[in-house]
């Protein structure tokens, strides 16, 4: 079942806009009810503004309803086991358990999978905010 996630994020990979770093990423999103989001990259002339695959991804699956995210694919063209960046840690923390499966992937298929926890294991929580 997670190759197709890993097949969404190599999709959206080669939709990314990259001119700048030439490092395009794709991510992918599974939500609990089996709802897929992919994102890529997309960078912008005041690099490095921009926003990372899995800030987009994270966009469409707000729009889409958002709901428990059951496992994220990330993938890099010019990088193996590429994981989220630090603020994409943080960002998918706000909606993932830490339990929540990551797949890291090279060009053939998810080479590690670890969860986010193992990621950010001291990342923020929104309920200290409130």
């Amino acid at each position: 079942m997670s190759h197709d996630l890993f097949l969404a994020a190599k999709a959206a990979m080669a939709k990314a806009y990259a001119p700048y770093s030439k490092f395009p990423v794709g991510a992918a999103i599974r939500t609990v009810d089996g709802r897929v989001y992919a994102g890529a990259n997309i960078e912008v002339a005041s690099y490095p503004e921009g926003w990372c695959a899995e800030t987009t991804a994270l966009g469409h699956y707000v729009m889409g309803g958002g709901g428990g995210i059951r496992e994220v694919a990330v993938i890099a063209e010019r990088m193996a086991k590429v994981t989220p960046c630090g603020g994409c840690r943080q960002r998918l923390a706000e909606f993932a358990a830490p339990h929540t499966k990551i797949h890291l992937c090279d060009e053939t298929g998810i080479v590690e999978t670890v969860t986010m926890g193992d990621l950010l294991p001291y990342g923020f929580e929104g309920e200290i905010l409130k």
